[in-house]
């Protein structure tokens, strides 16, 4: 089986991806609690890891941050006062089956629900369960006329981001046909598609790919890097080749605790970003979604890290953070905090709409 892997084949590694205990040991060892909230999970939380992935696990070290990021742990069972399986407000915007349209001139695309890898701190855990959790109106196979003809039917919509799941876990030709019907529409000045697979499963980023894209333009890419532990020869190799056909890369990190809440990890990153010529765009604060809440840091940890950024390292190394609420996106500076209390954050939206955002200071995370 690993010799089919080695082949580079991303199929081969999606069709031989790990989900069970038994396949995982093959890459690390598992004590027998990790073990039981592997199997705990089960019908509640789908998991599944590349080869390619797991290959970068530490086999022994258990806060290893890949391990974190893609294995269940206990840690989300634990409910949290405050959160929530759509604290974004995906299933408030939805307009047809796929189209979620939140801000005034784009929409965003669900294309699907399926992962490589499910990470386990996923803004769209909901829509990966394995209990009926969906943010489609409909199923998912359910013809992609209805949105395009939305958006043809709305000329303030210059801007449509395909996301998901992942988009790119389906076929070039598949994928070429829902991104040619939109740049057929006049005024759709820009496509993006937000993919981990440049991270996860680096082999999917092919020259035929690349090449279809290339004749679609502009099209942009957003993935999703959280630790310099990512940034390794095949993912740079995968980044560099939609670069060569002409498709602007950007990072989008979540600040998660225990991964890449301190100054020097952070730094490794962006720097490590840079190298391979991907321009860190954002650094999200992490979404309250249940069963996502342990990864939570404060506000002042993300506020912290960024005055350690600041002057301190090349400005365009240094994202923008943001905490993704109801009413939108809203970065977090002086200019959009309204009120910070024991009781939590008050910010302030692009609409100038007052978002209340609780239980978020350091000593209350801490205790949570």
């Amino acid at each position: 089986m690993r010799e089919e892997w080695d082949r580079k084949d991303w199929k081969a590694q999606f069709r031989n991806r790990i989900q069970t205990v038994e396949a995982l040991k093959e890459y690390i060892h598992l004590s027998p609690e990790e073990e039981q909230v592997i199997k705990k999970s089960e019908g509640l939380y789908r998991w599944a890891i590349t080869p390619y992935y797991a290959s970068l696990m530490d086999p022994t070290d258990p806060n290893c941050p890949i391990r974190l990021q893609s294995l269940p742990t206990a840690d989300e069972f634990i409910p949290n006062l405050y959160s929530d399986v759509d604290p974004v407000g995906d299933m408030k915007y939805r307009v047809t089956n796929r189209i979620i349209h939140k801000y005034p001139d784009r929409v965003v695309m669900l294309v699907t629900e399926q992962c490589s890898v499910y990470c386990r701190h996923c803004t769209r855990k909901y829509h990966t369960t394995d209990v009926n959790g969906t943010y489609f109106e409909r199923r998912e196979g359910e013809s992609f006329e209805e949105d395009i003809r939305y958006i043809a039917a709305h000329p303030e919509i210059r801007d449509v981001l395909l996301t998901g799941g992942d988009p790119l876990t389906y076929s070039d030709n598949r994928l070429e046909d829902v991104i040619s019907k939109l740049r057929s529409i006049p005024h759709v000045e820009i496509i993006r598609i937000g993919t981990r697979y440049p991270v996860l499963l680096p082999q999917r980023i092919t020259k035929e790919f690349c090449e279809m894209l290339e004749k679609y333009h502009p099209i942009w890419l957003n993935t999703h890097f959280n630790h310099p532990k990512e940034i390794t020869e095949e993912s740079a190799r995968a980044c560099d080749l939609l670069l060569k056909h002409g498709i602007p890369v950007q990072n989008q990190s979540v600040l998660l605790k225990g991964i890449n809440d301190d100054l020097e990890t952070m730094k490794a990153l962006l720097h490590g970003l840079l190298k391979i010529r991907v321009r860190p765009y954002y650094l999200y604060h992490c979404d309250n979604v249940t069963g996502v809440s342990h990864f939570m840091t404060s506000l002042e940890t993300g506020i912290e890290l960024m005055q350690g950024l600041v002057g301190h390292t090349t400005g365009f190394a240094i994202p923008t953070y943001v905490l993704t609420t109801i009413n939108g996106k809203i970065p977090v500076s002086s200019d959009t905090i309204v009120d910070y209390s024991e009781k939590g954050l008050t910010l302030k939206s692009y609409e100038g709409k007052e978002t209340f955002i609780p239980y978020l200071r350091k000593q209350e995370v801490l205790h949570s």
